[in-house]
């Protein structure tokens, strides 16, 4: 397993035909302790992980908060909203189906967010993006990316899966920026400047 920086330049995903970008948080107490940093950690951090698909440089479907199968085929999947980062293992999972994406889709980028009031990076710690060659329905780890947890921002566009001739290569972004808190709209237009 290997851990892809935005130096590495894009990865070749020749031979992988599904594509699964995971992400796992902690909750945290922040400065708080006693009874206010249980209650934290109780009630968790809510981050969320969205992929934005991409015709050229227009959005055009984005899969998470509340769309688990924009395409409506299966071709990109999300695993559904996971609102308090308790649990092992990803908290929330995007799954690419490359061969059944539409021909228009060029691009998904996958985006990283504090999306919803209240939230933020600095309410969660141990955050980690795991990329998984699923290919033949298994979930095989290959590479981790680790993005800077000293921003203040609450959106990090974590990588982008571009359509390459008839294959695909994963870039990594690693960007940071502020997103309009519950702006759709806001949203996708970070995913566009990256």
């Amino acid at each position: 397993m290997i851990t892809l920086t935005k130096e590495d330049g894009p990865a070749d995903l020749a031979g992988v035909t599904h594509l699964s970008i995971g992400v796992s948080w902690d909750p945290t107490a922040g400065a708080s302790g006693g009874v206010l940093g249980k209650l934290r950690r109780k009630t968790g951090t809510d981050l969320d992980l969205i992929a934005i698909a991409m015709s050229g440089s227009d959005p055009v479907r984005l899969a998470g908060l509340d769309s688990l199968d924009p395409m409506g085929n299966g071709s990109l999947l999300h695993s559904g909203d996971n609102q308090t980062g308790h649990g092992d293992g990803d908290d929330e999972t995007v799954t690419v189906e490359f061969s059944r994406l539409p021909g228009a889709i060029t691009a998904i980028v996958f985006v990283a967010a504090a999306y919803k009031k209240g939230s933020s990076f600095q309410k969660a710690r141990n955050i980690s993006f795991k990329v998984y060659d699923a290919t033949g329905g298994s979930s095989q780890q290959v590479a981790d990316i680790w993005p800077s947890l000293l921003s203040q921002d609450n959106g990090c566009a974590v990588a982008k899966a571009v359509k390459v001739g008839d294959g695909w290569k994963l870039q990594v972004i690693n960007e940071t920026g502020k997103i309009k808190q519950g702006d759709e709209h806001a949203l996708m237009r970070f995913a566009v400047s990256k």
